[in-house]
């Protein structure tokens, strides 16, 4: 039985701390907001550690100590958004969610994420640039299991690990927004070609 509770891309204390103090959750939230904004004023790309502490007004060590890196921000930024998208697969309405048979349930999965790639994708493929191993944060652990967990429900039996990798490797954020942005892919062709691929993979339902 496939059974994992929700772990979000990013928790909200700084690794190794345990429960957060008050005037750290101020701080934390000070930053985040000034974060928010300079996105909104110069884009992802725009919005460095330096430009997020002048405009918090506390010094640059402060923004690492909390973040870790530019990465980590852009985790933690992502932390509410993945949550809704994890709750969405894990407990909602079918066909995305329980109830719906496992091939519709992959289709709905990859067409939910290209979705939220194109509503986030440039914050997501920011927090991809990070000295840790991107493939091993909780989120994309809980992603490669959900598609595993579905291609063996769906009867797929040659090696589900490995075709949840692989198939995981067609909603890279970087890719996706690559696809839409330079050779106008629209998110309707993406959806069916995820559709197609998965059919094939699995198998039509009987």
């Amino acid at each position: 039985m496939f059974c994992v509770s929700l772990i979000p891309i990013r928790s909200g204390t700084p690794f190794g701390s345990g429960q957060e103090r008050s005037d750290a959750a101020r701080n934390r939230e000070l930053l985040l907001c000034a974060a928010r904004e300079l996105i909104d004023e110069c884009g992802v790309d725009g919005l460095t550690m330096d430009k997020l502490a002048e405009r918090a007004g506390v010094g640059k060590g402060t923004v690492f100590r909390r973040f870790g890196s530019r990465a980590g921000l852009m985790m933690t930024l992502l932390s509410a958004a993945e949550a809704e998208f994890q709750s969405r697969f894990m407990f909602g309405p079918p066909p995305l969610g329980p109830g719906a048979p496992p091939l519709e349930r992959l289709i709905a999965f990859g067409a939910g994420r290209i979705g939220y790639v194109l509503e986030y994708g440039d914050l997501a493929r920011a927090a991809d640039h990070s000295p840790y191993n991107r493939f091993e944060v909780p989120a994309a652990v809980l992603w490669h299991r959900h598609i595993e967990h579905l291609l063996r429900a769906a009867g797929f039996d040659a090696d589900p690990w490995l075709m949840a990798v692989s198939l995981s490797a067609t909603l890279d954020p970087e890719r996706l927004l690559h696809a839409v942005r330079v050779h106008g892919v629209s998110p309707g062709r993406l959806e069916e070609s995820w559709r197609q691929l998965v059919t094939r993979v699995v198998g039509p339902a009987e």
